[in-house]
């Protein structure tokens, strides 16, 4: 297959609409995952998900165009899947599971598309939100952020001639090559592909994959992105996310319910899936609540993904936990996958090294890193942390944690009622750069 020049592509928008999302399958494996369980055990829940810009001083409403953003998301709204990409979600072999997708499900998903969409601006961000049963408005999230994303980075470029996106690109294609040389050199390394939702872009997204295929080659296990992994021949990647647990939350009737919400999401996964996708996502409302209160079951499943904490830190709570439990963690998996780049994947790899297995998730700094890369200085190529959370659920509101409180989201009110009962132990704030 040839390859693209991203340059001359992105100097030649001689089209009406440039797609940025052109398949359904242009999302995360986790996002077809979940919805599998949701159509079958939660089909008449209702969910709102909100656009959250965590770095409120970049004004995106200035920077992007609201009638190009809205033609973007019109146009995704049009889009199903493909008789091509049933078939390969029906027959293709997903993590040993012949049939991953069952047969029922997929008849429905033939016919899904993308549900109508709130867009306001005000302050200089977008209002951006999706309302409607869940199992519609949880599709919303990867094609939203990639959209807005792509955009973002298309204003940074507007003005630049071919020559100048000749050279950045030549440049960022440099830098990503000597962060790959690095990894080469981690002979049990595992690593993959997380960077769909803050992408500069889908080119430049499936360019890294291409290069992490060839220059790492069977240490590279596949991409987070449904797509690419189709087109390129590699693995589709992904669990689950933290809006499971934050709308069973939102639902529960009790307080008690509400503190089993975490567990509850394991059973229902359990009922799914099994083998390697038995990954814990612990951090919803704080690992420490969560490992002080999990049932002794929880330390039989394959392994963790500590998302919110310091790799380092966050690993060695839940190594001693299944010591605690009597597991060995050297027949677990950590999937490390928060803000990571090659320093913080050295570091964490030869922390670990012989006391755990180890995955890695790479994400923004793989497939948004421009940082440098202009003739110009240019800060809009910088990467935004842009989320796409769950904010209500059947008309109460959603609560996300964290171990970070700088991730936490929802209403403060109810922050603090969740506090209370989960408890505010081994949250520490730091920078969210991504």
């Amino acid at each position: 297959m040839a390859r693209t020049d991203i340059a001359r592509r992105v100097f030649n928008h001689a089209w009406k609409l440039d797609p940025i999302v052109r398949s359904l399958l242009d999302t995360d494996f986790y996002k077809l995952l979940m919805l599998q369980m949701i159509w079958g055990l939660y089909p008449k829940v209702d969910a709102t998900f909100s656009l959250i810009n965590r770095k409120h001083a970049v004004h995106l409403s200035e920077e992007i165009d609201i009638d190009e953003l809205r033609a973007q998301l019109d146009h995704a709204r049009t889009l199903r899947f493909s008789k091509k990409e049933m078939i390969w979600l029906a027959g293709n072999s997903f993590y040993g599971s012949k049939q991953i997708f069952a047969p029922e499900f997929l008849r429905w998903l033939q016919d899904f598309s993308l549900p109508e969409y709130e867009l306001t601006q005000h302050d200089g961000q977008f209002e951006l939100n999706f309302h409607g049963p869940w199992v519609l408005t949880s599709m919303w999230e990867i094609p939203a952020l990639s959209i807005i994303n792509e955009l973002r980075s298309r204003s940074a470029l507007k003005n630049y001639g071919q020559f100048t996106l000749d050279v950045t690109y030549a440049r960022a294609k440099a830098k990503m090559w000597g962060k790959v040389e690095r990894l080469m050199k981690l002979p049990q390394l595992s690593i993959s592909d997380f960077g769909t939702r803050r992408r500069h872009s889908f080119l430049w997204q499936r360019w890294c994959v291409e290069a992490l295929k060839e220059g790492l080659g069977e240490h590279f296990s596949g991409t987070s992105n449904v797509l690419l992994a189709m087109e390129n021949d590699l693995e589709a990647l992904g669990t689950n996310a933290h809006e499971l647990p934050m709308v069973l939350a939102a639902i529960a009737p009790t307080e008690a319910a509400l503190k089993a919400a975490p567990y509850q999401v394991l059973e229902d996964w359990k009922s799914y899936y099994g083998g390697n996708l038995l990954i814990v996502l612990p951090d919803a409302f704080g690992t420490e609540s969560f490992l002080r209160d999990a049932p002794d079951w929880v330390a039989d499943w394959t392994g963790f993904r500590p998302d919110s904490a310091p790799a380092i830190e966050g690993g060695e709570k839940i190594i001693a936990w299944w010591r605690s439990r009597g597991r060995d963690p050297r027949e677990k998996l950590l999937i490390f996958s928060d803000g990571l780049d090659v320093d913080m994947i050295e570091e964490a790899y030869h922390h670990f090294d012989g006391r755990v297995r180890m995955a890695f998730g790479w994400g923004t700094n793989l497939t948004n890193d421009f940082a440098g890369c202009s003739p110009f200085v240019n800060q809009r190529l910088d990467p935004v942390s842009l989320v796409v959370k769950v904010t209500a659920a059947n008309g109460h509101p959603a609560v996300k944690l964290s171990d970070n409180p700088e991730k936490a989201t929802g209403d403060p009110a109810e922050i603090a009622r969740y506090l209370r009962i989960f408890g505010d132990k081994g949250r520490v704030a730091h920078e969210v750069v991504v």
